[in-house]
């Protein structure tokens, strides 16, 4: 039960869920495939995990092209010779009621949020039958587990993932493991940095505020998954401030 040399790519890693999750698999011994938009910020995470003695590569990528992600994972593999666990983190949130039609920000999501992870999925399980082992982690959101206003779109993308997540967990045989992440409110600029509507944003930075967890405790969430014996597989794990409906 370790993560001590596991190969892990790690999409929308230069901040929030995915850097700490990165941060803290790499202390953990796991060697780390970064992948973000912005270089900038996924070259100071590798930074900081090689300035701790801890071992990284990065590449810009944009989910929403599956050659960038068929690129992350031959950098993976190109590197360290295989890849054993891809984490598709990447998400956006820039949320609104229906009535603004937002439709844009709604393509947006579908994009990033579903097929972004899908697109992650295609890219890396063919490399998983070559090897005949490896590990789909797929963050999705509380947010499909209980439906409020401003949401709508959001959560469905994260439901969609859920479902899709689910299809591929029966049809993976005994050397895949895969597994949903359901985080709670976490204390990032995830939601409120992309949300136009000034009265949402308020709302959202409040309730932040009130009820926010680090996004280590995601981390720590992931690294449990990852450290089973190959013959266990966690299938959802939800993880929410205690003082979150």
């Amino acid at each position: 039960m370790t993560t001590e040399n596991k190969i892990v790519a790690i999409t929308g890693a230069g901040r929030g869920i995915g850097r700490a999750t990165a941060i803290h698999l790499a202390a953990r011994g796991a060697r780390l495939v970064l992948g973000a938009r912005s270089e900038a910020e996924i070259a100071i995470v590798a930074g900081e995990i090689e300035a701790s003695g801890g071992e990284a590569v990065y590449r810009a990528i944009d989910v929403t092209r599956p050659v960038d992600l068929e690129a992350l994972v031959k950098l993976a593999c190109k590197r360290f010779g295989r890849l054993d666990v891809i984490i598709n983190n990447a998400g956006i949130g820039p949320l609104s009621r229906f009535e603004a039609l937002k439709v844009d920000d709604w393509d947006a999501m579908i994009d990033v949020n579903l097929k972004g992870a899908l697109y992650g999925i295609a890219a890396a399980l063919p490399v998983f039958k070559r090897q005949d082992t490896g590990h789909v982690i797929n963050v999705v959101s509380t947010a499909g587990l209980k439906i409020v206003p401003t949401m709508g779109v959001y959560a469905a993308t994260k439901n969609a993932l859920r479902t899709a997540t689910e299809a591929l967990r029966q049809e993976s045989g005994k050397n895949l493991r895969v597994t949903e992440i359901s985080p709670g409110f976490i204390d990032t600029t995830f939601a409120d940095a992309a949300i136009a509507d000034p009265d949402i944003r308020a709302a959202i930075l409040r309730r932040k505020e009130e009820l926010a967890i680090s996004p280590t405790a995601i981390a720590r969430a992931i690294a449990f998954a990852i450290e089973q014996p190959s013959d266990v597989e966690i299938g959802s794990i939800v993880v929410r401030p205690t003082a979150q409906d």
